[in-house]
């Protein structure tokens, strides 16, 4: 049987670019029908110059929302996403800096306040992860790094973001399938996963009396920049290939979650985790 789901390919810097990924991934799905569910809204998505934070920007600037895209150093990618936020209608600002840095965290809550007046929503999404199979390999340094950029950052903003947060507020938290079943290639990332998803659940549960829900979304195989900037092309190429469905998911089959949890259709529902990971039953 030929597991191949995607054409072999390799990027050698990280964060990856989404331009030079063949194919490009798909971040909104022709029959997509807004229904302004995020009207009057603010929002702002870190990792948002691509992938997953590309699409859920772009669905929520089709529901309404104003949008902070921030990103690390794809400046591209940022403007293209920028470009697309703006086509729908919506007004957009690209903040380019490292969410591990507290200074930059508080400079991304001081413009958004500036520029908008509000803050109704607050997607962590930015993360990054490096493959070693050798714990006794793994460089001490690399583990700080992982665990800044994908949890240490959503302290950060998150700590900053609570100022301007109401009654009616989403947080929403991006974990993984690597949470719930582990992977031997990202010791790192997994454990910063797990320690996403049960900061989800107690922040949640801290926020509860003030009227902020807190979520999070734990995708499985999803074609993004990630993925090509971190594995082999072999890999690549079979990418998604052992889920139930038997291929990687699209940007676009995750991003209608997160406008789920951050509108008023998830007005009972916090602490939770979704799973999008074509059919991995993790019972998490």
């Amino acid at each position: 049987m030929d597991e191949k789901t995607l054409p072999a390919q390799h990027q050698d810097r990280q964060p990856g670019l989404e331009h030079e990924m063949n194919p490009q991934p798909i971040y909104l799905a022709n029959d997509y029908r807004p229904a302004g569910k995020l009207a009057g809204k603010v929002a702002i998505v870190t990792g948002g110059d691509s992938g997953i934070g590309r699409a859920v920007a772009v669905h929520y600037a089709l529901e309404g929302a104003q949008v902070a895209l921030v990103y690390l150093n794809e400046d591209e990618d940022a403007r293209e996403t920028l470009a697309q936020v703006t086509r729908h209608g919506s007004q957009a600002i690209a903040l380019a800096g490292d969410v591990a840095q507290a200074e930059f965290c508080q400079r991304i809550v001081a413009e958004v306040i500036a520029k908008w007046g509000r803050l109704d929503i607050l997607v962590n999404n930015a993360g990054e992860q490096h493959p070693e199979t050798d714990l006794q390999e793994m460089d001490e340094a690399q583990w700080k790094r992982t665990f800044r950029t994908n949890i240490f950052a959503m302290f950060q903003l998150t700590k900053v973001a609570l100022a301007h947060l109401q009654a009616g507020s989403s947080i929403i938290n991006t974990s993984s399938v690597t949470a719930y079943k582990g992977n031997p290639m990202l010791l790192d990332y997994s454990s910063t996963k797990g320690a996403i998803t049960s900061f989800t659940r107690s922040l949640a549960i801290n926020l509860a009396p003030k009227g902020i829900r807190v979520n999070g979304v734990a995708p499985g195989p999803i074609w993004t920049p990630l993925i090509p900037s971190t594995f082999s092309a072999d890999k690549v190429a079979k990418f998604g290939a052992d889920t139930p469905m038997g291929r990687p998911g699209q940007p676009a089959e995750v991003a209608p979650a997160y406008v789920y949890l951050a509108s008023r259709d998830a007005s009972y529902v916090t602490g939770q985790m979704l799973h999008i990971n074509g059919g991995s039953v993790v019972n998490g």
